[in-house]
């Protein structure tokens, strides 16, 4: 086969499951959006919503470890569309809750399920870009889970607008319909490797020297708990784990509880100071895409350094956010900032798990690595959570919260070295 015609399919590959997660936020990102209306119908305090979201996160967690690797065994074409399916039933079902325990169950189950997607588009695109074009591809995808961002809460600010916050379940119905025309896209178009596609990629693909080097090694035959055993006895998985598992926290943090800041009291007299926040998601998919670039282009697929770049000016623009307390066009401009610093490292993060371990074990690797992000973002929620009821519901305190979780992520990633 030529290298245009592989590289024409390399892109639709790519394409497919961007398209396929730029809906997948809708499944549970709106959540931060719903936070007030639950609390004003059911009673709920902060710490009872932040403790809802870590069960959300925490079954996320566990369903990447265990998810990842099934896309290793079935495909992730399969595991991605599955999980968009379901999610959008769980989210329904959901929206039908009156109670801590069956809001529990249902954000719960669509948890799991939402770990089908992330480390399975991983899998495909892995299978489709060689390690030298690793940043750029998995930063076009981050771009997408980003731009997914944006989306949800673009969908969300106009639901509250047509329904009122205290209709909170029509975040969790209309949307996530998108979600679901993404799965069964991408099962129609993605192929998970060349051979599935009935091709045989060029030789400069086949024989890239740092993918020969994992994958000559390893049997495309190897049983769930041999690849857990490879991936888990690699050192820099680990690191690269508790690196993430700060850095998440950081985003989850921002993501759920800056709704929250603009719903409040401190900005009731600005109508349209919900629409302010969507700067934080813009940012977050700009800096998706810039930070997989510098890695490949500036930093010779060194993984670490942009991951700690972004991590030191995220806690800059989240604690200048807290000192200034700007006005909107000052807050519009430091809220595309904490996305861009804080959410930018992900495309790294996620290019380093297949150059740990290879192409053969990616969808382990990224799920591995994605457990941790989503166990420590979970431990976050709830303490956020308690932390704000403590000081008279402040929810302002999430940037140095964020601040701080952002340096302890630049100081694990230091000992990252690929």
């Amino acid at each position: 086969m030529s290298e245009k015609t592989f590289r024409t399919l390399a892109w639709r590959m790519l394409l497919g499951a961007m398209f396929c997660y730029l809906f997948f936020y809708t499944g549970r990102q709106a959540y931060g959006f719903a936070i007030t209306g639950l609390q004003d119908e059911f009673g709920w305090t902060k710490t009872t919503t932040g403790a809802l979201s870590a069960i959300a996160l925490w079954s996320y967690a566990f369903g990447q470890m265990v998810n990842g690797n099934l896309a290793d065994k079935f495909g992730g074409r399969r595991m991605m569309s599955l999980g968009a399916i379901l999610s959008t039933t769980f989210c329904i079902a959901a929206s039908f809750m009156h109670n801590f325990l069956g809001m529990a169950l249902a954000l719960g189950a669509n948890g799991f399920v939402q770990a089908m997607g992330w480390s399975a588009g991983g899998r495909v695109i892995s299978n489709w870009w060689s390690h030298q074009e690793r940043g750029k591809s998995f930063g076009f995808y981050t771009l997408a889970a980003g731009s997914s961002s944006v989306l949800v809460y673009v969908t969300s600010t106009l639901t509250i607008n047509t329904f009122g916050k205290e209709h909170w379940q029509w975040l969790f119905r209309l949307p996530v319909l998108l979600m679901l025309l993404g799965g069964i896209v991408f099962y129609l178009v993605a192929r998970d490797t060349p051979r599935d596609a009935g091709i045989i990629a060029p030789r400069s693909f086949t024989h890239d020297a740092d993918d020969v080097e994992h994958d000559t090694t390893q049997s495309t035959d190897l049983s769930s708990a041999e690849r857990y055993k490879t991936v888990l006895g690699i050192p820099k998985i680990w690191v690269a784990g508790i690196a993430i598992g700060f850095q998440n926290a950081a985003r989850y943090g921002l993501l759920i509880w800056v709704p929250v800041y603009f719903l409040g009291d401190d900005w009731k007299d600005t109508d349209n100071a919900l629409w302010i926040s969507v700067a934080l998601p813009v940012g977050m998919a700009v800096g998706a895409l810039v930070n997989g670039q510098l890695s490949d282009r500036i930093f010779g697929s060194r993984r670490d350094r942009p991951i700690m770049l972004f991590m030191l000016l995220g806690a800059v623009s989240s604690l200048l956010m807290w000192v200034l307390q700007p006005g909107v066009g000052l807050g519009i401009v430091l809220l595309f900032l904490c996305g861009f610093f804080v959410y930018g490292p992900q495309s790294s993060f996620w290019a380093l798990c297949p150059d740990l371990a290879g192409k053969v074990m990616a969808g382990t690797a990224t799920g591995v690595v994605n457990f941790f992000a989503y166990l420590f973002a979970g431990a976050a929620e709830p303490i956020i959570g308690h932390v704000m009821q403590s000081h008279d519901g402040n929810a302002g305190l999430i940037f140095p919260i964020v601040a701080c979780s952002c340096a302890a992520s630049a100081v694990v990633a230091s000992t990252i070295r690929r």
